[in-house]
């Protein structure tokens, strides 16, 4: 069985939506692959992590965890709120398997439904013994995809009822989106899964679009400088130094084309940092003397005036 999410999020049941949301964006940067490459306990913390705020981050579903665990969660569960039989996620556990026929039975047993897309899976087949039932509906639930893989392609792990399933993200796929796993590769009913994209520690994404906030100092946004920044380069940060132009104000950007998702563009945002608390005489003079030789006025045309 999968360990209890308000242990893996290291809050109380009587944790608040803010405090869930706290800890899930913590952990998040701490297990992130691309912080820990090539970590295998990380990636799986990390694959735990995102499980657990799936249930805890959605109120019908940390209802019907705290009333019945694990087995509320599940998409047909009276009263449940859509989960995945088994754990259905990557980092989740297993259903036990009584339970799970039971439910099975509950869904109307494994119906085919929809069309053959058993190319979007690899591994974890076996054969199942036919049964003549009604088709049923396909089972909707949530699955979260780290970053990287949403936007360069790739695979999660799924585990239905005691078998793993390597379920196919194509590149540059959208939160909302649906993947659908048929049922002979889940051994019982089709499912439909709604694509969450997990955080990134320092990306953002709009589209197919990537920003980035990069920090200046006084002098580099004064003068202009050369920095080192980070793309997204397949599964792997790869960095480019780029020129930053003298005289640059915060909020510039500057576009890196063709560095974003599926071709789209990754831009870096500035953002001037002046150093914090009070500055020494000396340094107090030469920033007057260079105001006074550089008269400014940045709100002579704000909408206020």
């Amino acid at each position: 069985m999968p360990r209890d999410p308000y242990e893996v999020l290291g809050v109380s049941k009587s944790a608040t939506p803010e405090e869930i949301n706290k800890a899930h964006r913590k952990l998040s940067k701490k297990y992130h692959p691309d912080r820990n490459p090539g970590d295998k306990q990380a990636d799986a913390n990390y694959k735990e992590v995102q499980t657990a705020h799936d249930i805890l981050g959605d109120p019908d579903k940390k209802a019907q965890y705290d009333q019945f665990g694990f087995a509320g969660t599940q998409s047909g569960f009276p009263g449940g709120g859509g989960g995945f039989p088994g754990g259905g996620f990557p980092g989740g556990g297993q259903m036990d398997p009584e339970a799970a026929q039971r439910l099975f039975d509950m869904f109307g047993g494994g119906g085919a439904g929809g069309p053959d897309l058993s190319d979007l899976f690899g591994g974890g087949r076996r054969k199942t013994r036919s049964r003549s039932r009604p088709r049923a509906e396909p089972i909707e639930s949530d699955v979260t995809i780290p970053f990287d893989v949403a936007a360069n392609g790739g695979s999660v792990g799924l585990e239905f009822g005691g078998r793993h399933i390597d379920v196919k993200v194509p590149a540059g796929i959208e939160e909302g989106k649906r993947l659908r796993v048929p049922a002979d590769a889940t051994g019982g009913q089709e499912v439909l899964l709604r694509v969450k994209i997990a955080p990134h520690p320092f990306f953002r994404r709009e589209g197919n679009d990537l920003y980035l906030d990069v920090p200046l100092t006084l002098v580099e946004a004064v003068l202009g400088a050369k920095v080192d920044v980070p793309t997204l380069d397949g599964s792997k940060l790869a960095l480019v130094t780029v020129t930053v132009p003298p005289g640059t104000s915060s909020g510039r950007k500057l576009r890196l084309r063709g560095k974003g998702v599926a071709g789209g563009d990754q831009y870096l945002v500035f953002k001037v940092e002046v150093p914090a608390g009070q500055v020494d005489e000396k340094s107090r003079e030469l920033i007057t003397a260079f105001a006074q030789l550089n008269p400014q006025n940045p709100r002579a045309n704000a909408p206020w005036v």
